[in-house]
């Protein structure tokens, strides 16, 4: 037999339910979907698809998908005003930001310039 939620929760103290209630709004603010997240930032999306230089519709379908390019996620959070940074949980060491996926694409092409203006330092010591 299933019993209402609103019958369980009756029976806890006043103070009980406060924190209850507290705790489930906690929970709520830590996950948000893309959609939340833009209101909260009082975007529309066809603001939001100017940024992007995408049509709103674009927006509409990223907002909607589940499976994501991290790019286009990327694109998407700086849009908003954001930076995204991917964490992975394992079970056995506290939580660690991935490194590389977060970066936009300036980034990686300063490493790039980085690392073949170091090759051409080396080769151009060799030919000397």
């Amino acid at each position: 037999m299933t019993i209402p939620y609103e019958e369980v929760f009756k029976e806890f103290s006043a103070e009980d339910q406060q924190w209850i209630k507290c705790r489930a709004e906690e929970l709520k603010a830590e996950e948000l979907n893309l959609r939340e997240v833009r209101r909260l930032r009082k975007l529309t999306q066809a603001r939001l698809s100017k940024k992007l230089k995408i049509g709103q519709e674009g927006v509409s379908r990223i907002e909607k998908r589940s499976d994501l390019y991290i790019s286009t996620l990327r694109g998407y959070v700086e849009g908003l005003g954001g930076k995204l940074k991917l964490v992975v949980e394992l079970p056995d060491r506290p939580p660690v930001i991935l490194a590389g996926f977060g970066e936009t694409s300036s980034r990686k092409k300063t490493r790039k310039n980085t690392r073949s203006s170091s090759k051409l330092k080396t080769k151009t010591r060799r030919a000397v």
